[in-house]
C-alpha cells in the first residue's frame, strides 16, 4: 500500500537533487554522476517498459543529462515521443532491491519486460506502489525516485566520462531529463560505484549475468551452443561462441544470428568455433581457432556499420566495423610457431610472444609510422606466424591476458586496422595470407586512456594510511 512504501517516507517539490552525494570519478570528468542509476520509461503507446542503466550528469538541482546511446530501450521510447513531438515521462531509480540493478543491465531482447526479471530474481514479485501525484508507479523499496520528463528536440553537452572501456569518452549532446519531485526514504542510503578501465565492478556484474543466463542462449538463438562476452574489453569489443556446423557455413548462419540479436548487435569481434573447447578460456580458444582458420574463407569483416557509442575507433561516433573470425573442424590445418627469431622493420622495437602463433610488436607511434602494418606483413621473418599484433607497449600488452584484451580488443576497428601479406577480392570477398596485421596502436582521434592524477593519487595514500593499520595495506 502507498501509505507503507519507503520510497514515500520524503517528497522534495521542487527537487534538490545537489544534496545527493554524486561522484566525480576522474578528474577529467565533465561534473558529477549518477554511476548506478535506474532509469525508467515506458513506450508512448503503452507498448511495454524499460529500466535501464543510462548513465546520468547532473547539471543543477532540477536537470540532468541521459545517456541514451544507441539502441537502448529507453532510446527507443523517447525517439518515439520525440517524433510526435511529445515529452517523455521518466523516472529515475537510485537504489533498492539489487535485483533492480541486474535486471537493468541485463542484455534482455527489447520487448522483455526487466522488471519482470527482476521479479524472478527475487523469488517474488517486485512491489511497486502508485505515486500520489500519478504519473509511473514507483519501486516501493527504492532509496531515491526522480520524476520528471525529457523534453523533445532538447539537448545538452554531457560529458566527458571515464567509462567502461577504460578511456575518456568524448563530450556530445544528449537529452535533458527535468525533475518535478524527488521521493526517498527518511533515512535514504545512497548507492554508487566507481566507472573505470576493467576491471571493476561492472565486470562481474557483467559475468555474473552472463552466467545466469547462459542457459538461454541455445534456446532464443538455435545453434549456439556457449556465448561469452569480455568484460576486460568492454563486453561489446570481443565475444566468442560455440557453435554447431551440421551443414557446410552453418557457423556462419549462427554468428549472424549473434550479431543480430539485442545489445550483442554492438559486438565488433566474434570468434566462432565448433570445437569440444570452453570459449571462456581465450588461450585455449585463439590457438584452437588460429590452428584451424583458413584465412581464405574465415574471416568476415562488415564495414560501414553502426558501432558502440563508447567505442571511438572507427571513422565517427556510432559507426565502424565488424569483424567474424571462424576456426572450425576436428583437426587442425597447421603447427603454431612458439618460437620468433629474424629482423623486424625499421620503426618496431621489441617483439613478444604472446601465445602460438601470435606475436605481439612494439612500433612507432600511428602518426609517425602509419605505413608500419604494411611493411611488417611483408617482413620474411614473420611469414610462419598467423598473427601480429602491432601496439606501442610490447611489454605492457602481453604482462597478463587482461592487458593483452584490453590493448588488442579497444584500440582497433577491423574495417581499418587488419592487414595481410596480400590481400585478393574472390567472389567479393577479401581473401587473407598472413602474416595477419592487427595494428593496436593508439591513433590520435582516440580518447585518452583513465590515467589516476597524482593529486587525487597522493589524497588516497594519505587518507588510507590514517585509516588502515600497516598490515592490511
Amino acid at each position: 500500500p502507498a501509505a507503507k512504501a519507503p520510497i514515500l517516507e520524503v517528497c522534495q517539490t521542487p527537487a534538490r537533487l545537489g544534496e545527493l552525494p554524486l561522484l566525480t570519478s576522474w578528474a577529467t570528468d565533465g561534473g558529477a554522476f549518477v554511476t548506478l542509476p535506474l532509469v525508467y520509461t515506458e513506450h508512448p503507446d503503452g507498448r511495454g517498459h524499460n529500466l535501464g542503466m543510462y548513465r546520468i550528469q547532473r547539471y543543477d538541482d532540477r536537470t540532468t543529462g541521459i545517456h541514451w546511446q544507441i539502441h537502448k530501450g529507453g532510446g527507443y521510447h523517447y525517439h518515439a515521443a520525440e517524433s510526435r513531438n511529445e515529452s517523455l515521462p521518466m523516472t529515475l531509480f537510485i537504489g533498492g532491491p539489487p535485483a533492480l540493478m541486474l535486471a537493468a543491465i541485463a542484455p534482455l531482447p527489447e520487448n522483455i519486460p526487466e522488471l519482470m526479471l527482476a521479479s524472478l530474481l527475487l523469488g517474488e514479485k517486485l512491489p511497486i506502489t502508485r505515486d500520489p501525484a500519478g504519473g509511473h508507479a514507483l519501486v516501493a523499496h527504492a532509496e531515491f525516485a526522480a520524476k520528471g520528463f525529457v523534453p523533445p528536440h532538447m539537448r545538452r553537452p554531457e560529458g566527458p566520462f571515464g567509462d567502461h572501456y577504460g578511456y575518456n569518452s568524448l563530450t556530445h549532446d544528449y537529452p535533458v531529463f527535468h525533475i518535478e519531485r524527488l521521493y526517498h526514504r527518511r533515512d535514504a542510503i545512497y548507492p554508487a560505484t566507481v566507472v573505470g578501465r576493467p576491471r571493476q565492478e561492472d565486470f562481474y556484474i557483467g559475468d555474473y549475468l552472463q552466467d545466469l543466463l547462459s542457459p538461454l542462449f541455445p534456446l532464443v538463438m538455435n545453434g549456439v551452443r556457449q556465448l561469452k562476452t569480455f568484460g576486460e574489453t568492454g563486453f561489446h569489443c570481443l565475444a566468442a561462441a560455440k557453435v554447431t556446423n551440421r551443414y557446410p557455413r552453418e557457423a556462419f548462419a549462427s554468428g549472424l544470428r549473434i550479431l543480430g540479436e539485442g545489445q550483442l548487435s554492438l559486438t565488433k569481434f566474434l570468434i566462432l568455433t565448433d570445437g569440444e573447447i570452453e570459449v571462456t578460456d581465450f588461450k585455449k580458444l585463439w590457438v584452437h581457432v588460429l590452428e584451424r582458420i583458413n584465412w581464405q574463407t574465415d574471416l568476415f569483416v562488415f564495414a560501414n556499420v553502426s558501432q558502440d557509442t563508447l567505442d571511438y575507433t572507427g571513422p565517427s561516433v556510432n559507426n565502424g566495423s565488424k569483424a567474424m573470425m571462424m576456426g572450425l573442424g576436428k583437426e587442425p590445418r597447421r603447427i603454431l610457431p612458439e618460437s620468433f627469431h629474424g629482423d623486424l622493420p625499421q620503426g618496431c622495437g621489441r617483439a613478444e610472444i604472446f601465445l602460438p602463433g601470435t606475436l605481439v610488436v612494439q612500433g612507432e607511434g600511428f602518426a609517425a609510422q602509419q605505413d608500419l602494418p604494411a611493411r611488417l606483413a611483408h617482413c620474411p621473418a614473420l611469414a610462419d606466424w598467423q598473427v601480429v599484433v602491432l601496439v606501442d607497449d610490447a611489454r605492457a600488452a602481453t604482462e597478463n591476458l587482461q592487458e593483452f584484451l584490453w590493448t588488442v580488443f579497444t584500440r582497433f576497428e577491423p574495417a581499418a586496422d587488419i592487414h595481410a601479406a596480400a590481400t585478393e577480392l574472390r567472389r567479393f570477398h577479401p581473401t587473407l595470407t598472413p602474416p595477419i596485421i592487427f595494428d593496436c596502436r593508439l591513433k590520435p582521434w582516440y580518447p585518452e586512456v583513465l590515467e589516476v592524477d597524482e593529486k587525487t593519487r597522493r589524497m588516497v595514500d594519505e587518507k588510507i594510511s590514517e585509516i588502515l593499520p600497516s598490515r592490511y595495506r
